[in-house]
């Protein structure tokens, strides 16, 4: 990626090679394979560095749009601080109802990651679960018992389930939630 700087100040970002025309000159893209940096930056061309060490996972986090600086002979691309999701349920409120009706006091807006990653969990859990359900099925239609072996991962993935999502509830802020990992057992 490469900016062009005018005055100290990036007038416009590269995200590919592109013929330009900067005064009455005309340049082909490939000026930006075969030229060195100090030539590309001779014409006002500079290589962009990205800098992502404030950059979060967005997954958990809202990012700022990124702002570019001019830097000895880089353009550092940045972002700022990032600002954390909410972990909790945003609810409708009394004046959400009385502007909108159909919005009920109370009820969940926007889901918090809390909830998110407990639903996910879940999700998971019942896929896991899905699988060996005609077992289930098959064993309450009067048929063969389940095989204990399926029976005890049907109740292992339960658990399993449970113990995450216990594990999110307890998870005091949005680092704690990021950095957890979630195992499942064997399946038979």
């Amino acid at each position: 990626m490469w900016a062009k700087v005018e005055s100290g100040s990036v007038t416009e970002i590269y995200t590919s090679p592109k013929r330009l025309t900067i005064g009455d000159t005309q340049y082909p893209s490939n000026i930006f394979q075969l030229w060195e940096a100090a030539e590309l930056r001779a014409i006002g061309i500079y290589p962009v560095v990205q800098d992502n060490s404030n950059l979060k996972d967005i997954e958990f986090y809202t990012n700022t749009n990124v702002t570019y600086a001019v830097s000895g002979g880089n353009v550092i691309a940045s972002y700022g601080t990032a600002t954390a999701k909410s972990m909790t349920d945003v609810l409708f409120t009394a004046e959400d109802e009385a502007a909108i009706p159909s919005q009920v006091e109370g009820t969940v807006k926007t889901r918090g990651l809390k909830s998110m990653l407990k639903k996910n969990v879940n999700n998971i859990a019942g896929g896991f679960l899905s699988q060996y359900d005609w077992y289930t099925l098959r064993a309450a239609d009067g048929g063969t018992a389940v095989p204990s072996n399926i029976a005890t991962y049907r109740a292992a993935v339960r658990t399993k389930a449970n113990t995450h999502c216990t594990s999110i509830d307890n998870a005091s802020d949005v680092d704690a939630l990021a950095a957890l990992t979630f195992d499942w057992p064997t399946q038979p």
